[in-house]
């Protein structure tokens, strides 16, 4: 929400709309950068880790946001971007320098001598993840330096222990600041491995999966992503967090963290016995595994068991339909199956992470390479960008049918309106008597009701090839059931085939945008009649 009408989301802004996460049922929302940045990558891109960018407000701004918050009883969560800092920090400035206590605050290296040109060039072959290679020459120090985003967002070395120091206090500072915690961005690339004796990091090999010799998937990242490293410093975060809770007392802060790792390396950040790690590191399998072989109920039963057969023991699993890089939840699975998606994360254990837009089945703007700003898409051409730019899926919140969406009363938006905007909005939804944000709020509100969904067993299956089961069940309670048709016909299951100890018939609590069933109705569990799409939450009583 733009408070002052220059098009731009702000502070102000979102304080003016928490009683609209309130009355969703919310309980957190974290916060995209907004640290003071040039912008180059939309604040992952710091300048100042200490302060606010001047566009989204002051920090009494944010400190009334706090405020605010903490009234409503909403807890605010910030996103720590360690892995890097903008090449306009100070930080960098001094390393650039060689000042003292600084030479050494991010990856540099003297690069190669071609024997043949005698031209240096880049260390290795590595690149960065918006196209092109990770090392960028600096003439003043003479020297690369790594950096595995934009050109403008150079590597902190976090083999320097002054490095892990400074960031610890960036956690600090802000936890002292009323924050709940913090969301880790991109930690896979946190640590790339040690140079050979003679100082010289190793080349990726060809990975096969591209022949866009630019694109980082082109190589493996075998050597830098998911290093041991990586691990123990998430171990240390969760020391300071938990340590300023001892101090200062108060509600523990949730540490998140940001991996699209193999479960083998993810699932190592919860900790272990002996140590606590991340509270959740986030999980994208709804998201990756539908990537790879599309949406089926056997995919969600895939991406469901990626997370479920791997995770600690006594740990808490999470959910998470799309975010900030990925293609609305809407657009990626179908608007028909929106409703759906957002019923599985739900009635699942554990935590649900929603996209803004996801519960009103927002779907992605149109961005021309004319309005493109993504610096992953800018910096590949007009003919391809569209595979690379995460511009649709940041188009402005709708919250009416109105001018901007009800967004900004500026004359334009910092990206232009998605083009469903007059019908999919809060204002149009929340009068109607179903729509995505109903369902959705009747969702978290079962949750919040339900033992049976805060503490009950979860059993799940697939029936018949494209229908998806699951059954939450608790003794002494109503036993849960989420029922869904992924396939691309209606059809008639026996869920008796799934659990011989249903009653005949089932009352339906929640139902999917286009059901035609009746909510408090009882359906029969041999013969339950399904459309394309349809979605439905039951019970056994």
């Amino acid at each position: 929400m733009d408070s002052d009408g220059d098009g731009i989301g702000d502070l102000n802004g979102i304080t003016s709309k928490l009683e609209y996460l309130k009355e969703l049922g919310v309980t957190a929302a974290w916060l995209s950068p907004i640290f003071k940045s040039p912008m180059v990558d939309f604040g992952y891109d710091i300048s100042d880790f200490f302060d606010i960018q001047p566009e989204y407000g002051t920090l009494e701004d944010f400190r009334n946001l706090i405020k605010k918050a903490n009234e409503l009883e909403l807890k605010i969560i910030l996103d720590f971007v360690p892995n890097h800092s903008s090449d306009e920090n100070e930080w960098f400035k001094k390393s650039v320098k060689r000042e003292k206590g600084y030479q050494d605050y991010y990856v540099w290296h003297d690069g190669k001598v071609n024997a043949s040109t005698g031209v240096r060039e880049p260390p290795t072959n590595w690149l960065q993840y918006f196209r092109g290679s990770a090392w960028e020459w600096n003439e003043e120090r003479q020297q690369y330096y790594l950096h595995q985003f934009a050109v403008q967002q150079p590597d902190l070395n976090y083999r320097n222990p002054d490095v892990v120091a400074q960031m610890k206090r960036v956690l600090r500072y802000w936890l002292n600041e009323g924050v709940s915690g913090f969301r880790c961005d991109a930690l896979p690339p946190l640590f790339e491995v040690l140079p050979d004796a003679e100082g010289q990091y190793p080349d990726e090999v060809v990975s096969g999966a591209t022949d866009d010799a630019d694109d980082r998937d082109y190589l493996t990242t075998t050597y830098i992503e998911n290093q041991p490293e990586t691990v123990d410093m998430v171990y240390q975060w969760r020391t300071v967090l938990d340590d300023h809770k001892r101090i200062y007392g108060g509600n523990s802060s949730v540490l998140l963290i940001e991996t699209y790792s193999p479960a083998w390396f993810t699932m190592q950040f919860y900790g272990n016995r002996s140590v606590n790690g991340a509270h959740l590191p986030f999980n994208f399998n709804l998201i990756t595994v539908m990537e790879k072989s599309g949406l089926s109920a056997s995919n969600v039963q895939e991406a469901i068991d990626l997370w479920l057969q791997n995770m600690p023991a006594g740990r808490t699993a999470n959910w998470v339909l799309g975010n900030h890089d990925k293609r609305r939840a809407a657009s990626r699975y179908g608007a028909e199956f929106i409703d759906a998606m957002n019923m599985l994360v739900m009635i699942l254990p554990g935590a649900s992470v929603t996209y803004q837009g996801e519960e009103l089945g927002m779907t992605d703007g149109w961005i021309s390479w004319e309005d493109t700003v993504d610096p992953w898409g800018c910096n590949s051409n007009a003919d391809i960008y569209e595979q690379y730019t995460r511009d649709p899926e940041r188009t402005p919140f709708q919250w009416t049918n109105g001018t901007n969406a009800g967004f900004s009363t500026g004359e334009t938006t910092w990206l232009p309106l998605a083009a469903d905007y007059e019908t999919i909005n809060v204002a149009t939804e929340s009068a109607a008597d179903h729509s995505h944000l109903t369902i959705y709020k009747s969702l978290i509100a079962l949750r919040r009701s339900s033992k049976t969904l805060q503490n009950g067993s979860t059993k799940y299956a697939v029936l018949s090839d494209d229908v998806f089961v699951i059954k939450r069940s608790l003794s002494g309670a109503n036993s849960i059931f989420y029922v869904c048709n992924f396939g691309s016909a209606s059809i008639t299951v026996d869920l008796s085939e799934f659990d011989k100890t249903l009653p005949s018939d089932l009352v339906l609590l929640i139902r999917s945008m286009d059901s035609i069933k009746s909510e408090g109705a009882g359906y029969a569990s041999k013969e339950l009649e399904l459309a394309v799409g349809e979605a439905l939450v039951l019970s056994s009583e």
